[in-house]
């Protein structure tokens, strides 16, 4: 049962005691936790571990002059969520002693094989044993036991330090289930996890990985190896890595001597706190038949479910009908329904009277919450109010659909009316299916799967077909290049400039292979190219990028339908339209300047308008997203309400105000130190920066600006850290039009907007027009 916890091993020293030990006794830097919102990874829902953001790293992606390119050790208590994708706690929430949504990870890395399997077992050994005290008889280790079939040996490696340390052989434990993943493809390897007995007394290997509430996981040792491509295949990384990631509730309640998680002085407050709201009975710790009237298990979902939202909504999420907005607006209900169902009290603004107890026990270590609240309570109240209009409507038509259900004599709910719940009163599938089950009901998932697909044939009329599959460099093309002294990364300093280039072919890439030459490349068939130097800008920054062609005159043309780059390396995607291409060939770099140009003038009317949308609305406008296309421009921004008529009339007023001034647009890169203090400077919210990094200035020039950073009269331009192309002068853009203004999410707006002659160009996919 839940009791304020007053013993020697507070959840905070517990948490200060593991940032001592890796930051003074083992040169670790500390970096803080990413965002539990991955807006660079668009594989990931949430930051579900702590390897999250250095994935980078262990892809050998990350730009080596950056500061988290220099990194070798490193530590932090890292947010998670666990809610969707290939790592999902959410339904076993409520049920038991330790699965949570949200959760903070101890986690510390060796990167670049800094440091490797044994000091990483030897750390966590003696952090949990002499720092922490914990009974080594009680402390059990685990190692992969392998996979034949892939042709991975078994981890004899982390079974010799694991015994080296003095642990009991019968300690020492096999599994075939300690092969860890972020998801379904990137990097993973085999892993150690350390188990503790909560009771002691007796042998208790046979219950390790057993899900014994008793017995359980407290830290895994995770040894970064591999990467898992999309075929599922998995090949060695060119680097190691270590890490390391410790469950702080977990061993709270270890350090506390509490068999449930939710005892601690984590969540105690908060449990403190849902009684005071709701005047339900106090939390008595109970689970599944003994929580004879639920009260506990709602307890534990809503404690749970405030932590997550917090933390996500803290971190830039937004509850919606996509993605993670979808598990975000899905956790909310779920716990709404669980406080009027259970707990007995009104929703509309339950979440958000609650939220401040989390805020109050956690801001300190996670500011961002301090500094979000408001946005916080805003968000939760404008949903849950939503939710709490359709919710007894959607419960009446449940209960017609179970009593139907059960009078016909069948098991399942109808799965056209399970979509409906969804598609007329909000209610996620997983709570109607919650719902369903405290009936002893299913659900028929074909009958619902089929509903849901002719509403969206229904919605969109037809599919559209996908596009051909961009020709990508993976982990393993890069590992190559990196070891390849021929091939250098490519100098695209000449995007910056006009005009066609000469450049040197330096490689030809096709099926994850490099070839001398494209001759037994399919006709017709994409394939990449790489040249010492382009005149191509590679799609960054929210513009896309160049087409054009890869010439040589008379004899070959390389049409360029797509460049992306990869950690300085420019692949030109793209097809030969005749010809052939060779390792060694002099080539024209050509790109398409009708299509540039536009780009050009996109790209600085969209830093006008970040600098006028300032000027306007105020301080608070961070960017949230950008697309600078041929034929429009588009930027996402934070701002609470709709744009008024007369401040669209002013803003737009002002950007061509701007661009009648007709002044000079001036770049150079800056090394990051000095550029990130320049007054006035505006940089994307949760974008990462190379070092040095390029400034982009209207009507200054940089050293100007870098001679005398502090100088207020920078915020009366716009200053900007930025890779992109620009027109030479504001006035090549001749006009700019904004054509609309929308809200996207709770607290986000959208303007697009058009330059002259913009409209009139061809429009490349059916979602501009």
């Amino acid at each position: 049962m839940s009791s304020s916890y007053d013993g020697p091993w507070t959840a905070r020293k517990m948490r200060e005691e593991f940032f001592n030990y890796y930051f003074r006794s083992k040169n670790h830097t500390f970096v803080p936790s990413s965002s539990t919102v991955p807006y660079d990874d668009p594989t990931l829902l949430f930051a579900n571990a702590g390897m999250n953001q250095y994935k980078f790293i262990f892809l050998g992606t990350v730009d080596p002059n950056s500061e988290r390119g220099k990194l070798k050790r490193a530590f932090n208590s890292q947010k998670c969520i666990r809610a969707g994708g290939k790592h999902n706690d959410l339904e076993d929430v409520g049920k038991d002693s330790y699965h949570h949504t949200f959760f903070e990870m101890l986690v510390n890395w060796g990167l670049l094989q800094d440091i490797l399997q044994k000091e990483a077992i030897e750390f966590s050994w003696d952090l949990l044993t002499n720092v922490y005290g914990l009974p080594k008889d009680r402390l059990y280790v685990t190692y992969y036991a392998g996979d034949p079939q892939n042709g991975i040996p078994t981890d004899e490696e982390a079974k010799q330090h694991w015994l080296s340390q003095g642990i009991s052989p019968d300690h020492v434990i096999a599994s075939k289930g300690n092969f860890w993943e972020m998801g379904a493809t990137g990097p993973c390897g085999p892993c150690s996890e350390i188990h503790f007995d909560r009771i002691g007394g007796c042998n208790a290997a046979h219950l390790v990985d057993g899900d014994d509430p008793n017995v359980l996981e407290i830290w895994n040792n995770v040894f970064i190896q591999f990467n898992r491509d999309d075929d599922g295949s998995l090949k060695p990384l060119p680097n190691k890595h270590v890490d390391t990631g410790m469950g702080f509730e977990r061993l709270v309640s270890v350090l506390q001597n509490k068999l449930s998680n939710y005892d601690t002085d984590v969540f105690s407050p908060i449990f403190t706190r849902i009684q005071e709201l709701t005047g339900a009975r106090p939390y008595s710790g109970k689970f599944g038949n003994d929580d004879v009237d639920g009260i506990d298990t709602a307890y534990r979902v809503v404690a749970d479910h405030v932590r997550t939202l917090s933390f996500a909504l803290s971190d830039g999420g937004v509850p919606n009908n996509v993605g993670r907005g979808y598990v975000l607006r899905r956790i909310l209900r779920r716990g709404s329904r669980y406080v009027r169902k259970k707990l007995g009290a009104p929703i509309g603004s339950f979440f958000s009277s609650l939220m401040p107890v989390v805020v109050e026990t956690m801001g300190d270590i996670f500011p961002e919450l301090t500094k979000k609240q408001g946005d916080i309570k805003e968000i939760l109240d404008e949903e849950e109010e939503s939710f709490s209009r359709t919710l007894d409507r959607g419960e009446k038509l449940f209960d017609q659909y179970a009593t139907r259900t059960k009078d016909q004599g069948a098991k399942e709910l109808n799965g056209a009316d399970v979509w409906r719940l969804y598609d007329t009163y909000g209610f996620p599938v997983d709570l109607t299916r919650l719902m369903a089950e405290e009936l002893e009901l299913g659900i028929n998932e074909k009958e619902f799967e089929d509903a849901q697909e002719h509403s969206k044939l229904a919605s969109k009329g037809s599919f559209k077909k996908d596009k051909a599959d961009l020709v990508k460099l993976d982990v393993h093309g890069l590992a190559a290049l990196e070891k390849n002294d021929v091939i250098a990364k490519t100098d695209d300093s000449s995007k910056f400039q006009l005009g066609n280039i000469t450049a040197t072919v330096k490689g030809i890439y096709y099926h994850k292979e490099f070839m001398s030459s494209s001759a037994n490349i399919p006709a017709d068939a994409n394939f990449g190219v790489l040249l010492d130097r382009t005149s191509f800008y590679a799609e960054a920054g929210g513009q896309e990028y160049d087409t054009g062609n890869i010439v040589i005159d008379g004899a070959t043309d390389f049409e360029v339908t797509n460049v992306q780059a990869y950690n300085g390396y420019v692949l030109h995607t793209g097809s030969l339209k005749y010809g052939q291409l060779s390792v060694g060939d002099e080539v024209i770099s050509s790109y398409d300047e009708l299509r540039r140009w536009p780009l050009r003038s996109n790209h600085t009317a969209t830093h006008i308008l970040n600098f006028c949308l300032r000027e306007v609305l105020g301080d608070h406008i961070d960017q949230r997203g950008s697309l600078v296309a041929p034929t429009k421009l588009r930027f996402d921004f934070s701002h609470k309400a709709q744009i008024s008529l007369p401040e669209l009339a002013k803003i737009e007023s002002m950007s061509i105000d701007w661009i009648k001034k007709n002044v000079k647009l001036h770049g150079k890169d800056l090394d990051f130190t000095t550029a990130h203090k320049i007054s006035g400077l505006r940089a994307v919210f949760g974008e990462a920066y190379p070092d040095p990094v390029r400034v982009v200035v209207l009507g200054h020039d940089v050293d100007e600006v870098a001679k005398d950073i502090d100088n207020p009269k920078w915020r009366s331009t716009n200053v900007e850290f930025c890779g992109g192309t620009h027109v030479a002068k504001t006035g090549d853009i001749k006009d700019s039009v904004i054509t609309e203004e929308s809200g996207i999410a709770k607290g986000i707006r959208r303007i697009v907007a058009v330059c002259f002659g913009q409209s009139s160009l061809p429009c490349p996919e059916p979602s501009c027009r």
